[in-house]
């Protein structure tokens, strides 16, 4: 198994010539105005199209968020990084001329995809806030050098990033890092850090996966975390900047995620090929770019993912209290004089009813009145954060809960 990525990157690159020559054809062919181009001709740039798209990227895709309506203005955005280190960088969206809105940081899960699938979140909170975002960089391109990086390290990156912040900023966790932006604020509002977060609102994560365990929870538990290790972690190739570097890796994360579609990805990729053999481009559009974020994949580091399941979803550490951060227990009892909100989708099956608002119950020391929890009707995982639920319903609740906690 420990070759299984070297095998894999080896097949990519030996067929990567066959890829750049569809490429190189599509590029030809697409040179030929439409009016002349036969049917045949068109069935024939539709193969050329998936043969070229063939393979998975390991880049970070682009925000392209390039301006924001705030009120009745439009303004141009810039993406500033604030502060970096080897596995991530403090990303700011900075805003041409914009008033003095509260500062809020995004916290994006690190599962295998970049925090790019946020942008339509970043979009919606970039009109009444000043946003930033944990843009974490993928491991195969990080030398071994620079050491390990495991649930801690995501801990103490979060109140790095704070700290860069000033004085009480916002905090926004999207899914995994639920737990880690938890324990982040209660290590920060037990040494009265003056950069705690003012708020912290959790979103479908995984506080208590004891509750009303979902799928993915009783698989994490159907296992010894030995099976994960030795079944799951592989070794970055010698390609790679990061070679050796002991990873989950990205391409296998995706083939589960795939697998578990199978018939509606392929109906999507068959559906691709008619739309552009018929000439119908913004459809073809449309496919494309939702799988040119889906194929960007990003690989895990090892200690991370393995810590992430075994101290999150098989000993559920922070709910009961024996989650450690350097030596010290993680104590939600000190989160305190701040807000805290928590939202959950109805029809979330990765993470279910419950498992967030276990948040609130811990955290006893929160004040009633600065307390929100929302259950947002007919939403899955996803729609908790994207969307037009997440844009119409959630969102304004969310940015009322900021500005008075401001």
């Amino acid at each position: 198994m420990a070759l299984l990525y070297q095998a894999y990157q080896n097949h990519m690159d030996l067929t990567e010539p066959w890829r750049q020559g569809a490429a190189a054809a599509l590029r030809y062919l697409n040179l030929i105005p439409s009016g002349l181009s036969s049917r045949a001709m068109r069935r024939l740039s539709a193969a050329l199209e998936l043969i070229s798209r063939s393979a998975l990227t390991y880049a970070r895709p682009a925000y392209g968020i390039d301006s924001v309506m705030v009120g009745n203005r439009e303004l141009g955005v810039t993406e500033e990084v604030t502060f970096k280190t080897p596995f991530g960088s403090l990303l700011h969206f900075k805003k041409d001329g914009a008033p003095d809105q509260p500062k809020v940081l995004l916290v994006a899960p690190m599962s295998g995809h970049f925090a790019t699938l946020l942008r339509g979140t970043v979009k919606t909170l970039l009109q009444d806030h000043d946003v930033y975002i944990t843009d974490w960089h993928n491991p195969r391109d990080i030398p071994r050098d620079h050491g390990r990086f495991g649930l801690e390290d995501y801990t103490d990156h979060l109140i790095t990033f704070l700290g860069q912040l000033g004085p009480r900023p916002h905090m926004v966790a999207i899914c995994q890092p639920s737990v880690s932006a938890l324990a982040a604020t209660a290590v920060m509002c037990e040494g009265n850090h003056p950069s705690r977060p003012a708020t912290l609102t959790l979103m479908a994560g995984p506080i208590d996966t004891r509750l009303q365990p979902t799928k993915v929870n009783e698989f994490a538990k159907s296992k010894p975390i030995d099976w994960f290790e030795n079944n799951l972690i592989h070794y970055v190739p010698f390609q790679c900047t990061g070679a050796f570097r002991k990873v989950y890796p990205g391409f296998v994360q995706l083939t589960a995620f795939v697998s578990m579609n199978l018939e509606r990805h392929v109906k999507q990729h068959m559906d691709l090929a008619n739309h552009l053999a018929k000439g119908e481009v913004e459809k073809a559009e449309t496919i494309k770019t939702f799988y040119d974020e889906y194929f960007a994949v990003m690989d895990l580091p090892a200690e991370f993912y393995i810590e992430t399941v075994r101290d999150v979803f098989q000993e559920h550490l922070l709910p009961q209290g024996k989650l450690m951060h350097r030596g010290r227990p993680v104590d939600p009892k000190a989160v305190r004089r701040i807000g805290l909100m928590t939202v959950e989708g109805e029809r979330d099956d990765i993470c279910s009813i419950g498992q967030t608002l276990a948040a609130q119950d811990i955290c006893t020391n929160v004040r009633a009145y600065r307390r929100v929890h929302h259950m947002q009707a007919g939403v899955g995982h996803y729609g908790v954060f994207s969307g037009k639920k997440w844009n119409n319903e959630i969102y304004p609740l969310l940015r009322d809960f900021v500005h008075v906690n401001s």
